[in-house]
């Protein structure tokens, strides 16, 4: 138990975690154990799972030096008795879980906190120096969803079922071979970088672990296109998938994410969160995601904050601290 003044911050055994955060309201996927398991070998890292001042925080904890990050997606202190700030990055500056948080860091010889905020819960994010990123897309699963898609996807909706494509939802799939497949075909045609690559123990943590759904779809040639979903209900988060040179030609990727979006309406979803760019960026990818919802596009961020300044300049090499650079520092790419 670490506190300052009269606000405690304990770190939760990893199998009491998920019955504490269903008390305190929390269902999104990315706080689950599951998930947040299933992430830290990405990361390099051990999961610690943190509670105090009506905030939950699992953060991944880097050795060598030590330092935090948020799992593999988004994350951040989420506090959900509290009310979303106006816009990410709200006002909170410090008190309360911000204080708690730089105690357990400073005992724990954490040095650094780097931080991509979710973008659809009140997140705290008091001693941390914000960066808008370029947004993110939310569709919200009410109404025609078809039609309230952009011109361009939608033709490209009716193209893949003239040609005989069919988009056929899988919840819990057993296995995600096949996805793999056209994911990684995917990732090769765009040049991806070697991150994104994913090792095969994290696919088994995923089907093993992690509430997922798959959507294929697949016409005369066989597979075209998949998606996984992944989440409770309300939120359904999109987190990765793939089509074939011919599948995209032919508007698979658009009819396997409305028929994602038409799946988790059914089963009482309220949003589907599409996410943003490559690395937060307001790119193509982006815009791509804003033809499902075009007026689904929220603010997003990150967060990156040094508990020992003068530890992070040894380790970084460095007289003074780039903020606008790679953080941290001492792990930026060589």
């Amino acid at each position: 138990m670490y506190s300052i003044g009269a606000v405690p911050l304990a770190e939760v055994a990893p199998e009491d975690w998920d019955a504490l955060r269903r008390r305190a309201g929390v269902t999104d996927v990315y706080y689950s154990s599951g998930f947040v398991e299933a992430s830290a070998p990405l990361a390099g890292g051990e999961p610690v799972f943190l509670e105090g001042d009506g905030a939950l925080f699992p953060v991944l904890l880097r050795r060598d030096p030590v330092d935090a990050v948020t799992p593999y997606g988004y994350g951040g202190p989420v506090s959900p008795d509290r009310p979303m700030p106006a816009m990410i990055g709200g006002s909170r500056l410090g008190g309360g879980f911000a204080d708690a948080y730089g105690a357990w860091c400073r005992e724990r010889g954490v040095i650094s906190t780097f931080a991509v905020f979710h973008p659809l819960l009140p997140v705290e994010t008091g001693g941390f120096r914000v960066t808008a990123l370029g947004g993110t897309v939310a569709w919200p699963l009410a109404g025609d969803l078809e039609a309230g898609m952009h011109a361009h996807h939608r033709r490209l909706v009716r193209r893949a079922r003239g040609a005989g494509l069919v988009a056929t939802a899988t919840p819990s799939p057993p296995e995600l071979g096949r996805f793999v497949a056209v994911y990684e075909e995917t990732m090769r045609r765009a040049g991806a970088d070697p991150f994104y690559f994913f090792p095969a123990p994290y696919w088994e943590a995923l089907a093993r672990d992690v509430p997922l759904v798959r959507v294929d779809v697949v016409g005369p040639e066989g597979l075209a296109a998949s998606v996984l979903g992944m989440g409770e209900p309300p939120l359904l988060h999109y987190h990765l998938g793939g089509s074939t040179e011919a599948g995209r030609r032919a508007g698979a990727s658009q009819l396997a994410l409305l028929g994602l979006a038409l799946w988790g309406r059914e089963h009482g979803f309220e949003t589907l969160h599409l996410g943003g760019g490559v690395g937060g960026r307001a790119d193509s990818l982006l815009e791509f995601k804003r033809r499902f919802a075009p007026d689904g596009l929220v603010p997003s961020a990150i967060g990156k904050a040094v508990h020992d300044e003068a530890a992070y300049l040894r380790a970084a090499g460095a007289a003074e601290i780039a903020w606008d650079a790679f953080f941290p520092a001492y792990r930026a790419p060589r």
